[in-house]
């Protein structure tokens, strides 16, 4: 390896500053942010990074491996014999058939696809399995295959320009879907093909609401790719929202509510940046959206409504870091009106991250087993709720340890 060439944290026996360094540049953070989001400066960091500092406590590894997403726990520590999945999940059983029906190019004439209306009732109930599955992931993964393949064939198949967009429509649906699969899932190129080509037949389609889903997912992968790709997410909620905008009068109530999804995607985007007038400015805007749906309306992709108001002040009040205020949120908020269980526990994830910034570390090891409760699989591709575990299996109070242990162990991420 020639001298001046950067050392890959992934391969190379080298120190855990200089790693931390190397994932911290890769997410596109300066010292001074990742320093401000640990409540330090960017001297500290420094410090850290160039070994004037000891390696931290483990809960501030964990906290730093949170910020940084790493996808494995040892990828920040060097110690090569933990190995702990962190905003990486394990990797489904199904995952290899989604990716081989992604990854398929199909030429010439296959079978005759299903019908339009066959296929959207597929759909639907592939949502709803989504919503109301304890496992997910494990039902979603077992339909994608075939849909995504019917999906193509109709697309292929349409026989005029109208059937083609309606067709494309149905497609981008199925790449929505797709994409809440393989999210946290250990195949990151995996998760872009899927958004891309979900957006590439969202506007194929030329439907609006179609658009607007897709780029919901969209802005969500860019802003979980870190700090460096904030502006992207932000551009793609803004330009739809301006497309979106001169047809809400008349709109359908799902138009409406990805809308309001969007508005809230933007909120959650400038809490991750630490603007708290923005974040909240972009919640009011949404929750202004949500008070004119019907009040028992849930949108079937976003999970948007009034009811999901509540979680997403939570979330906004975690991201910014501020503990009270999580609290405060998570009291005015009821989980019991969130019809989705994965929604529900991720919910409850937020909650435990509020918690947790409060300083009650028991409510929050309470909250996640809830959240195990609703949607164990929810649970285990959620590295925040791993990285709370785990600190607390640490913990010196025996009892709590004890508990978070039990957890860590029923969420897969100790041995029995």
């Amino acid at each position: 390896m020639p001298s001046d060439a950067t050392p890959d944290p992934y391969t190379d026996p080298i120190a855990f500053g200089q790693r931390l360094q190397i994932l911290r540049t890769r997410r596109g953070m300066t010292r001074d942010q990742l320093g401000g989001l640990m409540g330090h400066s960017g001297s500290w960091v420094k410090g850290i990074e160039t070994g004037r500092r000891g390696v931290p406590r483990l809960e501030v590894v964990l906290h730093l491996a949170e910020l940084l997403r790493v996808r494995d726990l040892a990828d920040l520590t060097g110690d090569q014999s933990v190995h702990v999945d962190l905003f990486t999940g394990p990797g489904h059983a199904r995952l290899p058939a989604v990716r081989a029906a992604v990854d398929a190019f199909p030429l010439g004439v296959p079978d005759r696809a299903p019908a339009p209306e066959h296929l959207a009732a597929r759909l639907a109930a592939a949502w709803s399995s989504r919503h109301t599955s304890p496992h997910h992931r494990d039902v979603v993964g077992s339909l994608l295959p075939d849909l995504i393949r019917d999906g193509q064939a109709a697309v292929r198949q349409a026989d005029s320009g109208a059937e083609r967009r309606a067709a494309q429509a149905l497609l981008s649906e199925v790449y929505s879907l797709a994409q809440f699969f393989v999210a946290y899932q250990p195949d990151a190129p995996l998760l872009w093909r899927v958004a891309e080509r979900g957006m590439v037949a969202a506007q194929e389609s030329e439907d609006p609401h179609t658009i607007g889903v897709a780029a919901w997912l969209t802005a969500q992968a860019h802003r979980d790719s870190g700090p460096a790709h904030f502006d992207a997410a932000d551009q793609v909620t803004t330009d739809v929202l301006r497309y979106l905008e001169p047809l809400l009068p008349d709109a359908t109530t799902e138009v409406r509510a990805i809308a309001g999804a969007l508005q809230f995607e933007a909120g959650y985007t400038a809490a991750r940046r630490g603007e708290s007038g923005t974040a909240w400015r972009h919640w009011d805007t949404a929750r202004t959206v949500a008070a004119r749906l019907p009040a028992a309306y849930f949108h079937p992709v976003t999970s948007f409504s009034r009811a999901i108001m509540g979680a997403h002040a939570v979330t906004i009040a975690v991201e910014l870091h501020a503990g009270g205020e999580s609290v405060r949120q998570a009291a005015r908020a009821d989980a019991a009106t969130i019809p989705s269980r994965p929604r529900r526990a991720r919910h409850r994830i937020e909650e435990a991250r509020g918690y947790q910034l409060d300083g009650q570390p028991d409510v929050a090891l309470a909250t996640l087993a809830q959240a195990h409760e609703a949607a164990p699989e929810t649970i285990r591709y959620n590295g925040y709720a791993k990285r709370i575990v785990l600190e607390e299996a640490e913990s010196r109070v025996p009892e709590r340890r004890r508990r978070a242990s039990d957890l860590a162990v029923r969420i897969g991420i100790l041995a029995a």
